[in-house]
Order: C-alpha cells, then structure tokens, then sequence
C-alpha cells in the first residue's frame, strides 16, 4: 500500500480521535454545568418563591363561586319572612300556607323567577294572578319584591369578589410561571470557550474596543445570544453594525445588534446584545375607518419586533366610541409593554384579562387578536379571545383562521384560541376587526372575504390593507355602521 494511503488514514484516525475526545470532554463539561445550573442555590430559591405564589392561588381557585341567585335556602327564608309580617294577621294565612302550602310556594317561586326575568309581560302576569286571591297582594309584592332585590344585590356582590380573588389567582398563578421561567433563563449563561472569547477580545482590540467581558446564552431550540460588555477607546468610532460583523466571522453565524439607543459604541462600559440574524423580514399596513356620527374609532392596534419575532395585535373595544378607544387602547399598550419585558404573548393576554376583570365596568370588554410571526421559521403563531377571523394569503390561496372565545375581561379564566400557520415568501396575512366582518353579505361572509382578498392585485401591504377596505365600504354603499379596521401584514426572505 502506497505511504501516503498510509499517512493519509493516520491523519484521519487521528482527527477522528481529536473529534471524538473533543465530543465526549464537551459533552461531560456541558453536563457538568447543567448540573451545576439545575442545583444552583439562587434558582431553586427562585423556584421556592413560585412555589408559594402558585400555593397562593390555589387558596384563592379554592374559594367557592355562587352559581344561582336564589338557593333553595334563601327562597324558603325570605317566604317565612313573609308568613311573620305580611300574612301574620291575615284571616287567610292558614289557608295559603297550611292547607295549600305547596301551591303558594309554586307561586312564589314563580313570581321571583318573575323578577329574575326582568321582563314587564311576565312580572305584569305572575303579579295579577297573585293579587287576584291574596287579601293583601299589593304588600306582599313589595315586601317580596324589596327581600329579593337584597338578595340579588348581596348574590352580585359575593359573585364579584368571588371573581376578583379568581382575578387575583390568575395573577398569582402568572407570577409564578414568570419567576420559574426568570429563573431557567438567568442562570443559564455561559462563559464562551477561553479561545473563541481570546480572539474576540484580541480582534475588537485591534479596532479600538475594550472587552470587559464575554459570555452566552444559548438553550435548546432557541437562537444563540452573546452579551458583550464593551467600550469604544479613544478617537474609535465602531459602530453596532461593525461590532457584529466582527463577532459574526468569529462565531461562525450571522449576528445582529439587539440595540435601539445607539448605533455608536459609547466611551464607557455598556453591555450589548447580540443574537442571530433572522431568515425573514414583514412590512405591515393599516386601513381604518370610524362609525358614522362617531368622532373616534373603539379598535386600536399595535406592532412590535421583539426577540426575532414580528407581533401584531389588533383589539375592538366594546361598541365605538370614547369608552371603547380607552378599553382597546389599555388592551394594546398593556401588551406592548409585556412583550417588551420578556412576556410570553400567552402571559400577556391572562394578565391583561385578570386586569380588565378586576377593573371592568358593567358591559365592558374587549377582544384581543395576536398574530406573532417567528422572523427565523415563518411560523405565525395566533391567539384570539373574541376577535374575527384572520387570513393568510399566498397566490390564489386563501387560509381562515376562526375564533369561537369570549372576549377579554368578561371571564375570570379565559380559554383562548389558538393556532400556527407557516408562512412563506410573499405572503400576505389579513387580521381585521368585526365591523369589517358584519359588512358584508350575511351568507358566508368569510367566502365572501377570500374572494375579494383573491381579487386584491396591491403588493404593498398598505395599499393592500386600503384596497381592501374600501371594497368593503362599497358594498355597504360607503356607510359605517360600526368600526372597521384592517391590519395587513407581508412576509419576505432577506
């Protein structure tokens, strides 16, 4: 056999060694510090604090919610308030509730399901058939009539607190989630290998930068993330954009900046995120109109990129109007600032229904629409709470994605729906408010939609989101009865 045949195995049985010895000491160091993160002091104290909280609202879930105004209890307490004052000097009274015991009680039964009713027609009936043989009906009505509108009072309120301390436990079952997931997240940094983190600091050096420290986040199906604490030297001017080109031919993978404030490296010490490049890229648009005789509209709307994610919420407050621009505007700046704090969207929306249910005002609610869509896969994840339908458009296709939940705020635990769509170059995805929806034909009016949005040539997602509305308001002969809003978005490959 030829020597070099020879010289050309050994090298490669030697690189294989090296491979093989490089895998096994990284994959021993790996599970050395998953250990040591798992087990460490600060984490599981973190996880103790969620323990408590998640203890805490289980006592508040455990609390006893009334289901029925009257109990069999309270009915039979408020008629034997009634034999001891109204009917006690009654020639009667031992007729009615002696001797035909049953049927009085039937009676009463249905003269309180009367109230309940609030309807006029059968109060007016369940009325006149008991002052027709009660000698002194007109009393005993307002007596019984005054007992059970204390007792719905004092049912609306126990309901109430019982849906406060369910508000709370919502909040107290979130915190916990937030501190179990702080808790994985802060301790799972790592220091980068000494030779990679040595070159770093050598290559930024030479560029006029000190690197004060260096160090990874990187988990399981998540996107590297390094943190960099750096600071410019005298007379260099490096910027974000620089900095990352740097890291990226040292690292193997395209970085970006995660920074906003500053596209110059400052003089003093600051600490910069840098994550992975995203795949795609979104342009979104807007077409929007208020109710007639209306001055403003009750939708709001709100769009963030945060964490390699495009996110667009859409919410339609409670009929139009001033009231309901205030409850859809809290419902989109509370869930900016969530997501901005690391919030999972999911999080986001239960908070914000624990809040409204806390402070909601009869009749008032608002529906939540989210559209997330993953910058890295074209994964667009929904979550609907009483919102209309969505759409995504790819050439002559057109997908539906429907919602069957309440809306925000009017339940204490709040089931949403949710769903994923992949997305792909050139796609168009149509998020719009009911208004919209109740404008066109009444028969099938999704089918009704995707024709238009087929027939819709703008490549632009504003124009397309105008074009849109304005065939819409065409064919309810340009009038709005209630508040439309369409939020167009189009995914693109960078």
């Amino acid at each position: 056999m030829p020597g070099w045949v020879i010289a050309m195995f050994a090298v490669s049985a030697v690189l294989i060694l090296r491979d093989m010895a490089k895998t096994f000491f990284e994959t021993r160091r790996s599970r050395r510090e998953a250990a040591v993160y798992d087990f460490h002091p600060q984490k599981l104290q973190m996880e103790r604090y969620a323990s408590t909280f998640r203890n805490l609202a289980e006592v508040f879930y455990c609390v006893p919610c009334p289901k029925e105004y009257l109990t069999k209890e309270q009915t039979d307490r408020m008629l034997l308030q009634q034999q001891n004052t109204v009917c006690e000097n009654c020639p009667k009274a031992s007729w009615c509730w002696d001797q035909y015991q049953y049927l009085t009680r039937q009676q009463c039964v249905e003269l309180l399901d009367a109230f309940a009713s609030e309807e006029e027609d059968k109060q007016n009936l369940a009325k006149g058939e008991w002052i027709s043989h009660c000698l002194n009906g007109t009393r005993f009505l307002e007596k019984l009539n005054s007992q059970y509108q204390k007792e719905r009072q004092n049912f609306l309120w126990t309901r109430r607190m019982a849906e406060n301390r369910i508000a709370v436990a919502e909040q107290f079952n979130e915190m916990a989630g937030i501190m179990n997931r702080a808790a994985r997240e802060l301790y799972s940094l790592n220091s980068l290998p000494d030779e990679l983190s040595e070159k770093i600091r050598s290559r930024m050096k030479k560029n006029g930068v000190c690197v004060q420290k260096v160090w990874m986040q990187e988990k399981p199906r998540e996107h590297l993330k390094i943190f960099v604490t750096m600071k410019a030297g005298k007379h260099c001017k490096m910027t974000l954009r620089q900095a990352a080109a740097i890291l990226s031919e040292l690292c193997g993978t395209r970085l970006v900046a995660v920074r906003d404030d500053h596209l110059v490296l400052s003089s003093e010490f600051s600490t910069i995120l840098f994550c992975e490049d995203v795949k795609y890229q979104v342009l979104y648009g807007v077409g929007r109109i208020t109710k007639e005789k209306e001055s403003i509209s009750g939708d709001n709307y709100s769009t963030l990129c945060e964490d390699g994610r495009f996110v667009l919420c859409l919410s339609d407050g409670m009929g139009s109007g001033y009231e309901a621009n205030k409850e859809s505007e809290m419902v989109v700046e509370l869930f900016e600032k969530f997501l901005k704090s690391g919030f999972s969207r999911e999080t986001a929306a239960r908070m914000i229904n624990s809040v409204m249910v806390l402070r909601r005002n009869d009749g008032m609610f608002s529906t939540v629409d989210i559209g997330s869509i993953d910058l890295y896969s074209g994964v667009c994840s929904f979550l609907k709470a009483g919102a209309a339908p969505s759409f995504i458009r790819r050439d002559t296709w057109v997908d539906t994605i429907s919602s069957t939940s309440l809306a925000a705020g009017l339940l204490q635990q709040l089931n949403f729906d949710t769903a994923q769509k992949k997305m792909y170059d050139g796609d168009f995805l149509i998020m719009v408010t009911d208004g919209v929806i109740d404008a066109l034909p009444k028969e099938e009016p999704e089918e009704r939609m995707k024709q238009m949005l087929l027939e819709i040539q703008a490549g632009e997602p504003r124009e397309f989101a105008r074009e849109l509305l304005e065939q819409v308001l065409r064919i309810g002969e340009y009038k709005a009865r209630d508040d439309m809003t369409v939020l167009a978005a189009r995914i693109w490959k960078k």
